[in-house]
């Protein structure tokens, strides 16, 4: 069974005269990196509302379709059960963060579930060393950089053990050092710990390389769907405005200008240059 499903999936916020959502069917697979992204206004953040149940449960407005996270109708389920299944990380960590000390930010979770004390006491050490923050844990979250700001958000999702962690435009307030060492982060979390993960984001410059899938949207619409290198080397994709990673870019125009490079598609600075070194290695 995949971690989501939809089908036909349409949502319109209530007064709005065009749905922010239409017609969009997808399913994304346990263990899954994919990666959305589109234009601004496209409608990705409303479709991350829906992994979690806050549309229609917070949002009010009109819902069309199907959708499933983790077996379950999110259209049925209240946000408090949802988030036992899955964890939404904002785009600005303040929002998240609210108590004096970052143990007990990312203890706020279990302890409205009821989760016995002691194994709050484990799962917040636990997460706390997984985004590398444990030896700040009694500092104020207010008094931490942003991009610390940021990993005391995803552990307070990290510690409710969720199936899916979706992610909106985690680092849109960080800097691109920051923002490098989140993504990490969240890497590690798909490959050592097999959560499946769900990004919005528009950096693809430091994203494109962790993905399985690529999704973008435009319009309220799922306009591609696939492998990065595949969907990154399509003229459509150019078209639509999405950021393609510059040495994706610089790969397709040294192939324009008849140089003979691997097919494969760098998506990163790195990867791009150790095919130049082949490359000269050659000559």
């Amino acid at each position: 069974m995949p971690v989501i499903e939809t089908k036909n999936l349409t949502y319109t916020y209530p007064g709005g005269k065009l749905p922010s959502i239409k017609d969009v069917s997808m399913k994304v697979e346990k263990g899954e990196f994919v990666l959305i992204t589109g234009p601004s206004g496209c409608g990705k953040t409303t479709l991350c509302r829906c992994f979690n149940g806050l549309i229609p449960n917070f949002y009010q407005g009109e819902i069309k379709g199907e959708i499933t996270v983790t077996g379950l109708n999110t259209s049925k389920k209240h946000t408090y059960e949802m988030a036992k299944h899955v964890g939404l990380v904002f785009q600005n960590p303040e929002n998240q963060l609210f108590a004096l000390s970052i143990e007990k930010d990312v203890a706020f979770g279990l302890e409205n579930l009821g989760v016995d004390r002691e194994k709050i006491r484990q799962r917040v050490d636990w997460a706390l060393k997984q985004v590398g923050i444990y030896d700040i844990r009694e500092r104020s979250p207010h008094e931490v950089s942003g991009g610390q700001q940021q990993r005391v958000a995803i552990a307070s999702v990290l510690a409710m053990q969720p199936e899916l962690i979706v992610l909106d435009e985690p680092t849109s307030f960080l800097d691109p050092l920051s923002a490098k060492k989140i993504f990490a982060v969240i890497n590690e979390l798909n490959t050592k710990l097999g959560i499946t993960v769900v990004l919005v984001e528009h950096r693809l410059d430091l994203t494109a390389k962790y993905a399985s899938r690529i999704i973008i949207m435009d319009q309220g619409k799922i306009c591609l769907d696939g492998k990065p290198r595949k969907i990154l080397n399509k003229e459509e994709t150019r078209l639509l405005g999405v950021g393609i990673p510059k040495a994706t870019l610089l790969h397709q125009e040294l192939l324009e200008n008849k140089l003979k490079l691997r097919n494969t598609t760098p998506l990163s600075s790195q990867e791009l240059a150790n095919f130049l070194e082949e490359l000269l290695k050659t000559k």
